[in-house]
């Protein structure tokens, strides 16, 4: 295979893996795995972040621009509203797992690479947490809450969820909708304060890897970061109608069957 359709998979693999609740980190280690293709630098990786930071603020421009209007208008003229609220939520929300993804992230995915049956076993435990977190919400939670009524103990707890996202297989995006769900989020709430909530996160690792990722500036990097935002944007406005009817409960099917995948061929090799 080709870098460039090397760059293309691992493209739209990571727009597709950063919204849904699969794990993109897990299958940019994984996917290449299971077809014996090179192991790629976490600067690339990085690089294909920022494709979906594209995706997600194409999408939700206009909502990120009322938030900054609205901290803005609260700092210059004392005026109070849901924007003000919401963009202070967001950056509460994104304090824990910015500080642990500075201390341990790099760490910990150098080691995790090399473990692929320790992955697989992240996505199907995950895979499992989210079916029966969806399910228990559904069943407790009548009158759930909606992306406009979010609390600040809602946002924090899923903010802490979001730590675990270091660790691959367990998603950021699977994380935080797990963790709104159990807080009582309504499906469509909890997946839009999960792909808001991605923003400053992924702002924050591609400044720190710009660096890296400006030496190893290619026609691969510039490929791998354009599939990722298309395939971002397709992610984000499926799972949005998707779940508007339906629940998680497909994503954590494709979970465990993925790691059975990948654990059968730990075994035969």
């Amino acid at each position: 295979m080709t870098q460039i359709l090397q760059s293309i998979l691992l493209g739209i693999i990571q727009g597709i893996g950063e919204f849904l609740p699969i794990s993109s980190s897990a299958h940019l280690i994984l996917v290449p795995y299971l077809l014996n293709i090179p192991e790629h630098s976490l600067s690339f990786d990085v690089a294909l972040h920022f494709g979906t930071l594209i995706a997600v603020l194409i999408i939700f421009f206009k909502d990120w621009w009322k938030l900054a209007m609205g901290a803005f208008n609260k700092v210059v003229k004392k005026k109070n509203s849901f924007e003000n609220r919401m963009f202070w939520y967001l950056v509460i929300a994104t304090i824990p797992g910015a500080l642990l993804g500075k201390i341990f992230e790099d760490y910990i995915e150098n080691i995790f690479r090399h473990l692929p049956l320790l992955i697989a076993i992240f996505l199907a435990v995950m895979g499992i947490f989210i079916y029966i977190g969806d399910k228990w919400a559904e069943k407790h939670y009548k009158n759930q809450t909606e992306y406009k009524d979010i609390t600040l103990k809602q946002a924090f707890i899923i903010g802490l969820s979001q730590a675990l996202a270091i660790f691959p297989g367990f998603s950021r995006s699977g994380t935080t909708m797990l963790a709104a769900r159990l807080t009582g989020l309504s499906k469509v709430a909890s997946a839009k304060f999960s792909f808001m909530l991605s923003v400053p996160i992924i702002v924050g690792a591609t400044l720190l890897k710009l660096p890296d990722m400006i030496n190893s500036f290619d026609i691969n990097l510039i490929v791998g970061i354009a599939t990722s935002a298309i395939f971002g944007i397709i992610s984000i406005k499926f799972l949005l109608n998707y779940i508007k009817k339906k629940d998680f409960a497909i994503f954590a099917f494709y979970r465990l069957v993925f790691a059975l995948i990948v654990i059968v061929k730990l075994i035969l090799t």
